[in-house]
C-alpha cells in the first residue's frame, strides 16, 4: 500500500465520497460513479483502485446491462470486518458477531433482568463478546466496534441512558466508556426503536426516503428514518409517541406517572390491564396476542380500540412529518388488520389529501433479529462514513 494513502483516506472527500455512493446504491458500476460523482474517469479509477487494493470493495462477477457494454457490479466486501452487537431487552439480552452485510455469524442469548443494573449486564456482554469473537476466529483489529441497543431514552452522542425508563439504575452511567475500556474498541449506543427502524428500512424499504416505524409492543415508541439516516432530534428524544397525552374523561395513569399517554391507552401492558379487569390473565403484549389467537372477542375489541388510538397520534405524525411509508412492528403487529384497520381509519379520516397521497401503511417484515441487525448497522454506518474511513482502514489493514 502506498505511503501517502493514509492522508488520502482520512479526507472527508476522496475515497470516502466514492465509497458512500457505492454503499447508498447511487452508483453500482464505474460509469455510474463517473456520472453521479461528477469526477473524471481518471479520478474515479484512482480512488476506486485504492478501495479495491485495500479490499473494502469488490467487483462482483455478476454483470448488468449499462446501456452498452456490460459493467461489473461494485459492492462492499462484507468480510472486510466484523461488528459486535448487543440487544438488551427487559429480561433477555442477545449478543452477536456480524459481518458487514450485516449478517449474524455467531450469537448467544442470555436471560438477565435489566433491573440488575449496568455492571452485571455489561460484564456479561463483554464476556460473551470475547467468547463469540473467539468462536468466529476474528482478529481484534477487524472489529469495527460494539453497538448496544437499549429499551430506554438514550443520549446517542453522550453514550448514556437518560431516564425515566425501565432501566432505572442506568441513568447517566458511562456505558460507552465502560465498554470501550473493557473491549478495547469503539462503542455506540442507541434506543432500541431507532435501531429497529434502521434495520427494517435498510432491509425492506431502502427506497422510502421518509420512513416512520412504530414499535407497538408492551410499550410504544417510534423511529424516524429520513433519506437513509436515523433522525434523533436535538437530544435523541425524537419519536417518543408513547407519551404523547390526550385529554379525555377518566384518562388512565401511565407507567411514566402522567395521565392519558398513548401507552396507557394502547400499549400491550394497558390492553392486558383492561383484560384483567374482565377476568382474563395477562401482563404484556405476548399475553394479549395469545388471547387474540384464541379468538377472544373482548381481546379483539380492545385491540381494535388500540389501533384507533395509534391512528389518532399517527394522524398528527402524518400531518407534521408527512412520511411516505409507515411500518408497524412490535409484538402487537401480529394482530394484523385488527390493529392496522383502526390506524388507517383515523389517518384517512383526519389528514388532508396531500399528506396521505401515496402513503403506504404496512406491518413489519423483520423477525426477532432486527434489533441485533440494526445495532450492527449503526456501527457499520459510523465506521464507513467518509470522515471515519481513514481510521477504520488503518485499524483493519494495520499501517
Amino acid at each position: 500500500m502506498h505511503r501517502n494513502m493514509q492522508k488520502q483516506l482520512t479526507a472527508a472527500t476522496g475515497i470516502g465520497q466514492v465509497l458512500a455512493l457505492i454503499l447508498s446504491r447511487q452508483a453500482t458500476t464505474r460509469p455510474d460513479l463517473e456520472r453521479v460523482s461528477g469526477l473524471s474517469r481518471a479520478t474515479v479509477a484512482h480512488r476506486l483502485g485504492e478501495l479495491l487494493e485495500i479490499g473494502l470493495i469488490d467487483e462482483a462477477a455478476e454483470r448488468q446491462p449499462s446501456g452498452g457494454r456490460p459493467s461489473r457490479i461494485l459492492k462492499l466486501n462484507e468480510g472486510f470486518g466484523v461488528t459486535v452487537a448487543a440487544d438488551i431487552g427487559e429480561s433477555v439480552t442477545r449478543v452477536a458477531v456480524t459481518d458487514l452485510a450485516p449478517r449474524i455469524l455467531v450469537e448467544q442469548t442470555i436471560t438477565i433482568d435489566v433491573a440488575s443494573g449496568p455492571l452485571p449486564i455489561l460484564g456479561e456482554i463483554a464476556r460473551l463478546a470475547r467468547a463469540l469473537l473467539k468462536r468466529a476466529s476474528c482478529k481484534p483489529s477487524h472489529v469495527f466496534g460494539i453497538g448496544l441497543s437499549l429499551p430506554a431514552p438514550v443520549d446517542h452522542e453522550g453514550g448514556r441512558v437518560v431516564g425515566p425508563s425501565v432501566m432505572r439504575q442506568w441513568d447517566n452511567f458511562d456505558i460507552r466508556g465502560w465498554l470501550e475500556k473493557a473491549l478495547g474498541t469503539d462503542a455506540l449506543i442507541d434506543n432500541d426503536v431507532n435501531l429497529l427502524a434502521l434495520s427494517e428500512h435498510r432491509r425492506f424499504w431502502p427506497s422510502a426516503d421518509h420512513f416512520f416505524f412504530v414499535k407497538a409492543g408492551t410499550g410504544i415508541g417510534s423511529g424516524i428514518v429520513v433519506r437513509g439516516q436515523v433522525y434523533r432530534g436535538g437530544r435523541g428524544a425524537s419519536g417518543d409517541i408513547g407519551h404523547i397525552q390526550f385529554d379525555a374523561p377518566k384518562a388512565p395513569l401511565c407507567r411514566c406517572g402522567k395521565l392519558g399517554c398513548v401507552e396507557a391507552r394502547a400499549a400491550g401492558w394497558a390492553i392486558a390491564r383492561d383484560l384483567r379487569a374482565l377476568g382474563f390473565e395477562g401482563q404484556n403484549a405476548r399475553d394479549v396476542v395469545a388471547l387474540l389467537d384464541r379468538g377472544t372477542p373482548e381481546c379483539i375489541r380492545r385491540i381494535r380500540e388500540a389501533g384507533r388510538v395509534l391512528g389518532e397520534v399517527l394522524a398528527d405524525v402524518v400531518s407534521i412529518l408527512n412520511p411516505t411509508t409507515i411500518v408497524i412492528g412490535g409484538t402487537l403487529s401480529q394482530a394484523g388488520e385488527h390493529l392496522i384497520a383502526g390506524i388507517r381509519e383515523m389517518i384517512y379520516q383526519r389528514c388532508l389529501p396531500l399528506a396521505i397521497g401515496g402513503l403506504a401503511i404496512h406491518t413489519a417484515r423483520s423477525d426477532d433479529r432486527a434489533g441485533i441487525l440494526g445495532t450492527a448497522q449503526l456501527v457499520i454506518d459510523a465506521k464507513l462514513q467518509p470522515s471515519a474511513i481513514g481510521q477504520t482502514v488503518a485499524r483493519v489493514v494495520g499501517y
